[in-house]
């Protein structure tokens, strides 16, 4: 199996190329815009975000119509934070934070089937959410962003080489990541590297992505 895909019991995701939404970086276009293009130019995996704080309904409509984009190229579309929202829009999965929803509260509203996967940036975070059964785990905050600003310090790529040593589960990371460092980022364990600003802000979202992918090829 590729490295950063996972069949099994769960839908199937690859967390090699991993896009997070955001509309106030999207130069003016929607999101499914950006997102299909995305997808067209090899993203693997995509999380609709919103931090707006939107209406139940409106990110619910937001989720079917991505998943509309994400479905046919067989791209697992996932829903950070809202668990009713994955629910009722057809996505493929959700992502918690250390604050979001306990891990078993919403396995057990999911079912088996569903993705879940878990930020994390200690040990004890990481075994937490591999003892309670995510699917994957994302090495949170590796360079500072803007996009994540209430984090505090940042992980670094010798923080992702630990703690991806530390499981087998497949670690995504992000924060401040782009072409330059995503080399480096994969060749320190990483299944994959998920992007916001990079992708979502670039007038050209196709080479973005193949830039990227490049990038990701020539890990070291």
């Amino acid at each position: 199996m590729e490295r950063g895909k996972v069949k099994g019991k769960r839908r199937p995701f690859d967390l090699l190329l991993y896009l997070v939404t955001d509309p106030d970086l999207s130069l003016g276009r929607s999101e499914e815009e950006v997102v299909a293009r995305a997808v067209s130019a090899g993203v693997t995996i995509v999380q609709y975000r919103d931090k707006k704080n939107a209406s139940t309904r409106k990110m619910v409509e937001k989720t079917r119509a991505l998943a509309t984009v994400c479905r046919p190229k067989g791209v697992a579309l996932i829903v950070n934070d809202r668990i009713d929202v994955a629910l009722a829009g057809g996505a493929d999965g959700v992502h918690l934070g250390q604050d979001d929803m306990d891990l078993v509260d919403a396995r057990r509203i999911l079912g088996p089937d569903f993705i879940i996967g878990v930020s994390v940036t200690t040990a004890p975070e990481v075994k937490r959410a591999e003892a309670e059964g995510a699917d994957y785990l994302a090495a949170n905050g590796v360079f500072p962003t803007p996009t994540k600003p209430e984090l505090e310090g940042s992980l670094g790529i010798d923080g992702v080489r630990k703690l991806a040593g530390l499981t087998n589960l497949p670690v995504a990371a992000i924060g401040g990541i782009n072409a330059e460092n995503a080399g480096s980022i994969m060749g320190a364990g990483a299944a994959g590297v998920a992007v916001v600003s990079f992708i979502m802000g670039a007038e050209d979202v196709e080479g973005r992505c193949r830039e990227m992918l490049e990038a990701i090829k020539n890990r070291r």
